[in-house]
């Protein structure tokens, strides 16, 4: 049986464009550490311009770990991320290194804290019969049949919304257990990750400094060669993997090379989906991730390096 990984793991985290990588990088460096990254779109090699992926010199500064896995054309998912995570995790603190964990995908951050992976496997044949049962009943005979597999779903579960009514009807069918049941097992999971012993800090700045850093980064990506870089993505077939070719930045500038929209309108169009996704990823890093240090990069723009975690 493998050794836990009783050592603590560093997190650090915020939104894009907050100022991680550097303060990463000068943490790590400073305290023998090395970085496991936790974005889900450094994952894919050949998107280095609009992830704002870390340059080849400051890879060379600090190792990093879960960078360039696999084409962009490939899916890289939650499942396979974890025990990559665990293995790189057990390999740093094997050679005596200390671990820091940096990147603002909330749901690759959040495996570390609690479980996230539904053991559940539902069988074709389960999954077919509630698609014929909404196919014919509609939602009120989807929720009629959970009702009476468990009369008090309405406790754990919205009743109105369809797609998660049908998941639960799966996995409730599947199982022979109610949902209070379900979640109970799935919260009680554990692994190494979630077991280790961590350290949590959450940079942020105010929102003005915030949007004029974001505007900042996007023209800098189109001056280094976003659009180019995916050029050759596109003809690489990444478009294939939604994963890559619809993320921010990428699926923007897809669509000006099919002249949906000009140069102009894809600065702006980049820019203003970066600033969406800025304010979704406050809300999930004060919801869904354990209370934390919070950093305000704005009122503290020099924070010192040995007092980041304390």
């Amino acid at each position: 049986m493998m050794k836990d990984l009783n050592e603590t793991l560093f997190v650090l985290t915020g939104c894009t464009a907050v100022g991680k990588t550097r303060l990463a990088l000068d943490w790590a460096e400073s305290n023998g550490a090395e970085i496991v990254s936790c974005d889900s779109l450094l994952f894919y090699r050949g998107m280095n311009i609009g992830t704002a992926k870390p340059t080849v010199s400051e890879q060379n500064r600090v190792p990093h770990h879960l960078i360039d896995l696999c084409d962009a054309s490939q899916k890289v998912d939650i499942a396979t991320f974890l025990p990559l995570a665990i293995a790189a995790i057990r390999d740093i603190q094997a050679r005596g290194k200390k671990v820091l964990v940096t990147g603002g995908s909330g749901f690759y951050l959040k495996a570390f804290f609690a479980p996230v992976l539904d053991s559940i496997r539902v069988s074709e044949k389960t999954k077919e019969a509630v698609r014929k049962l909404e196919e014919k009943g509609g939602l009120e005979g989807m929720v009629e049949a959970l009702k009476s597999l468990d009369p008090d779903c309405e406790r754990e579960l919205d009743i109105q919304n369809p797609r998660r009514v049908a998941r639960a009807l799966e996995r409730c069918t599947e199982t022979g257990k109610s949902l209070s049941q379900l979640k109970a097992e799935f919260s009680s999971q554990k692994n190494a990750l979630t077991e280790s012993p961590k350290e949590l800090v959450v940079l942020e700045r105010d929102r003005d400094e915030l949007n004029e850093r974001i505007e900042q980064r996007v023209r800098a990506m189109l001056e280094q060669g976003l659009v180019e870089e995916v050029k050759r993505l596109k003809s690489e077939g990444f478009e294939s993997n939604p994963s890559s070719s619809g993320s921010i930045g990428y699926r923007e500038t897809l669509a000006f090379l099919d002249g949906k929209c000009d140069f102009e309108a894809l600065f702006s169009n980049i820019t203003m989906d970066t600033r969406r996704l800025a304010k979704k990823q406050r809300t999930w890093f004060r919801t869904q991730l354990p209370s934390g240090r919070v950093v305000n990069l704005t009122e503290t723009p020099c924070v010192k390096i040995e007092e980041l975690f304390e």
